[in-house]
Formats: structure tokens, C-alpha cells, sequence
């Protein structure tokens, strides 16, 4: 009789790895959205022509809200990372899914989280 594999667990270490990218990305969403996509002074300036790192990202941020890049790109990974676990497309779909929630992609962020969560309850790859 063979015992069965070990679900796809992160370790402590990795765990709180995750929680860092996890409030890193969500604390920069909202460092762009509510500095510069919300914020009419700092919006109007960009749309001129300014020409800063701030303004930059809010107009990369802003081309990828539009097409929501930020729920697509997460629900890939998650569904990537539930057929194949890996704590690498695991962090990665985290990080989208938390920028996407921030960034008014919910629908999409929120079911990438419901996959990630699902994908804890799938057995651990074979190593090798």
C-alpha cells in the first residue's frame, strides 16, 4: 500500500515570505492609486506631461487596469500554480491578485485567491 503525498504546505519561512509580497504589492496599489490615479492634482500633472517615477507608474498602472491585466495575470498563475503547486507562481499570482484587488479588478483577483486557496488542498509535487 502506498502512502499518500504530502499536500502543497509553504513552511514557515516561506509563509511569511508570502505575507511580505502579499502587503508589499497591496500597500504599492494603493501607494498608486491613492497617490496619483485618485488624486486629482498629481493625475492632471502626469496627464501633462510630467515626467517622474510616480507618473510613470500610474501610466503603466493605468493601461493595465484598462485591459485588466491585474486579475487576467493573477487568475493564469493560480491556475498554473493549482496544477502544477509551486511557491514561486504561488507568491506570484498573490502579489497580482493583491494589486488587482486594489485596483478595481476584484472579479478576477478574488476568484485567482479562490484558486490559490483550492491549490493548498492539492498534493506537493514529486521531488525530482
Amino acid at each position: 500500500m502506498t502512502t499518500p503525498r504530502p499536500l502543497f504546505q509553504p513552511t514557515a519561512r516561506q509563509t511569511n515570505w508570502l505575507i511580505a509580497i502579499g502587503c508589499l504589492a497591496a500597500g504599492e496599489a494603493m501607494y498608486v492609486r491613492y497617490q496619483a490615479m485618485e488624486n486629482s492634482t498629481v493625475s492632471i500633472a502626469c496627464y501633462g506631461g510630467l515626467n517622474t517615477w510616480l507618473c510613470s507608474t500610474f501610466r503603466l498602472s493605468f493601461v493595465l487596469y484598462n485591459h485588466s491585466v491585474f486579475g487576467a495575470v493573477a487568475l493564469a498563475v493560480a491556475l498554473l500554480n493549482l496544477l502544477r503547486p509551486s511557491i514561486v507562481l504561488f507568491a506570484v499570482a498573490l502579489a497580482a491578485a493583491a494589486s488587482g484587488a486594489v485596483m478595481h479588478n476584484a472579479d478576477l483577483s478574488a476568484l485567482a485567491a479562490g484558486v490559490l486557496i483550492l491549490s493548498l488542498a492539492r498534493p506537493a509535487p514529486m521531488p525530482g
